[in-house]
């Protein structure tokens, strides 16, 4: 089976500037890029240590400028299927975080 590109994105500092526990203002450059890379294909996981409230917070503001999830702090049922179980680390090819640190070979 193969699966389609898959980025797991999270959101404080990264869809939004970081306020937290407030929502920040909106990251347009990674929003649209992400509603673009959506539309040709790649599936998008909100990836992201908000919950309950916050949570659909996050999604909603999301959702009003346009970026739909296809998962929210959950993997991908293809992937599940794919792999024969779920497991607590989210599978991506890319991972988009303000604190991230490129240490990976391709």
């Amino acid at each position: 089976m193969n699966l389609p590109p898959i980025i797991a994105v999270d959101f404080d500092g990264c869809l939004c500037t970081n306020e937290w526990p407030e929502i920040g203002e909106p990251n347009f450059s990674a929003i649209n890029e992400l509603i673009k890379r959506r539309r040709n294909g790649a599936k998008v996981i909100l990836w992201t240590c908000r919950t309950g409230e916050m949570l659909m917070d996050a999604v909603n503001f999301c959702r009003d400028y346009g970026l739909r999830f296809d998962a929210v702090n959950e993997n991908l049922p293809e992937v599940v299927a794919q792999f024969g179980g779920n497991t607590r680390k989210i599978f991506a090819n890319e991972y988009w975080d303000d604190r991230a640190v490129v240490c990976c070979a391709r």
